[in-house]
């Protein structure tokens, strides 16, 4: 289930910002396209793509996406328009605003979920 997720977005091609395990930054980071942070960020996360926190990435903040997998260390609130992954290695530690959670065996989630249904406008039938 998870490896989908993870060939999607872990394709070097797809992934537009990678944040190193050596890089820490202090401040919100907005962007267009796909991120994966496997470094510190203390800040919010704002992108229209999906986000990858790695093993070693932590993030002290909120986070927009349109999809996020956790295999890191997230402490603040998630608001996704898709799929939120947590993987094994994952802990997430704040409210969650997604369409769909996944959480694997041996990650961590604490914290208030709501799951949003989007609805769709209903087809209008034009008559012949």
């Amino acid at each position: 289930m998870f490896d989908s997720m993870r060939k999607k977005v872990d394709n070097v091609n797809d992934i537009e910002t990678i944040i190193g395990r050596s890089t820490h930054i202090n401040g919100q980071i907005s962007g267009g396209g796909n991120i994966r942070i496997d470094g510190k960020v203390e800040g919010g996360i704002s992108v229209s793509g999906a986000a990858v926190i790695g093993e070693s990435g932590v993030i002290v903040g909120d986070i927009k996406a349109n999809s996020l997998v956790v295999a890191g260390c997230v402490t603040g609130n998630v608001d996704v328009d898709g799929n939120l992954s947590i993987h094994a290695t994952g802990q997430l530690i704040g409210d969650v605003k997604v369409r769909s959670l996944n959480i694997a065996d041996g990650g961590v989630f604490n914290g208030k979920s709501e799951m949003v249904v989007r609805v769709e406008e209903p087809m209008v039938v034009q008559p012949a």
